[in-house]
C-alpha cells in the first residue's frame, strides 16, 4: 500500500505531497484542514467521523455511507464539530441541472408531483477495485449508479421527506459479462442485483419511479444523473445529458430542447467546466467564503436512507415506512 501511494504521490501529487499508512496520522496534522474520503463505501463512515472530530472539512465520494446508519453517524459528527460535510454528487454541477434548478424555482414548473429517475446501462458491471464485494460496498446499481439519479431527482424537486418505499432487486442475467464494456473479472460470478425498480411516495403526495441497472436487456440505455419531472404547468427531462422542456401553448403541445452549452451568464462557468471541475471549485469557495457546500450532508442522508429502504423492501416483500 505505501508503494502505491507513494507512486500516486510522485504522478499526481506537489512536491510537498506526504504519504501515510494510517489515516489517523495525518489527521493528527494540524496543517491539514480538509479530507477528501474516497475509500470503499464500508470506511466512508469511520474516517470521515474521525475527520469531522479531528477538525477537519470532508468531503466523501458517494454514496454517503453503506448504511443510513453510519450516513446518520456521519451527520451527527458535522453537527456535533460545526465542521463542513459534503457528499460527491456532481451530477448537480452539470449544465443541464444547474438550468434545471433555475428553472423550477422560477415557477416554470408549478408543484412537482411525479418523477422518474433513471440509471440505466445495458451491459456496464464495473469489474475493478471492490465494486464487486457486497460486504465493501453495501450493494450493487442501487448504491453505485442509482444514487446519483436520485440525488439529483430529490434536489430538483426540493423534496425530502418519503413516507414509503416499495423496491424489487433483480438477479436474473445468465451471462451478465457478454458485452459488458469492461469485460468479465468476476462480473459472471457477482452476487449483487443486476437491476432493481421502487415506487416512492412523499409525505406531500409527491411520487418517485425509480430504475436502474449494470445489466438490462434494452435497447434504450439511459446514462445516471437523469430525470424526468411532471409539473402542474410544464415537465422536464434529463436523459443522457439532454434537456428537454414541455408544455402546452396556444393549445398545443410544445417541446423546447435546451441549449446548455450556449453559455449565459448565470451558468456560464457550469457550461464551461467539467462538471467534477464544478464541485471542486464549490467545495472550495465553501470553505474559503465559509457557507454551505452545494450538497448538504442532510439531504445526502435522505438519499441513504431511501436507497437502504429499496434493499430492505426487496428483501421483505415488504413496504418500508417511514415516521
Amino acid at each position: 500500500m505505501r508503494e502505491r501511494a507513494e507512486k500516486a504521490a510522485k504522478d499526481y501529487g506537489t512536491p510537498d505531497a506526504k504519504v501515510y499508512t494510517d489515516y489517523k496520522e495525518l489527521l493528527a496534522d494540524k496543517d491539514i484542514e480538509v479530507v477528501h474520503v474516497l475509500t470503499p463505501n464500508k470506511e466512508h463512515a469511520d474516517i470521515t467521523v474521525d475527520s469531522l472530530h479531528a477538525g477537519k472539512h470532508v468531503m466523501c465520494e458517494k454514496p454517503m455511507a453503506k448504511t443510513a446508519a453510519d450516513a446518520k453517524r456521519m451527520l451527527d459528527a458535522a453537527r456535533e464539530t460545526g465542521k463542513k460535510l459534503t457528499i460527491g454528487y456532481q451530477h448537480r454541477q452539470k449544465p443541464q441541472s444547474i438550468f434545471s434548478k433555475e428553472y423550477i424555482e422560477n415557477g416554470a414548473l408549478g408543484e412537482i408531483y411525479h418523477a422518474n429517475c433513471y440509471a440505466v446501462r445495458r451491459r456496464g458491471t464495473p469489474n475493478w477495485g471492490v465494486f464487486l464485494n457486497e460486504e465493501e460496498q453495501g450493494g450493487g446499481p442501487i448504491i453505485d449508479i442509482a444514487t446519483h439519479s436520485l440525488d439529483l431527482t430529490l434536489y430538483l424537486m426540493n423534496n425530502y421527506e418519503p413516507e414509503l418505499v416499495i423496491g424489487k432487486t433483480h438477479k436474473k442475467m445468465e451471462h451478465p459479462e457478454a458485452a459488458n464494456v469492461w469485460g468479465d473479472n468476476g462480473v459472471s460470478t457477482c452476487t449483487l442485483e443486476d437491476s432493481a425498480c421502487a415506487f416512492i411516495r412523499m409525505k406531500n403526495g409527491a411520487t418517485i419511479m425509480l430504475e436502474t441497472s449494470w445489466a438490462l436487456n434494452t435497447s434504450e440505455p439511459i446514462t445516471e444523473g437523469s430525470c424526468a419531472l411532471y409539473g402542474t404547468k410544464a415537465g422536464l427531462s434529463i436523459k443522457n445529458d439532454k434537456l428537454v422542456t414541455n408544455k402546452v401553448e396556444l393549445n398545443r403541445m410544445v417541446d423546447t430542447t435546451v441549449n446548455t452549452a450556449a453559455g449565459g451568464v448565470a451558468f456560464y462557468a457550469g457550461a464551461s467546466a467539467a462538471p467534477h471541475e464544478m464541485e471542486a471549485a464549490s467545495w472550495i469557495h465553501a470553505i474559503v467564503d465559509d457557507t454551505d457546500p452545494v450538497v448538504l450532508p442532510e439531504q445526502a442522508y435522505v438519499v441513504s436512507q431511501i436507497l437502504e429502504a429499496i434493499y430492505v423492501s426487496s428483501k421483505t416483500g415488504k413496504p418500508v415506512i417511514f415516521e
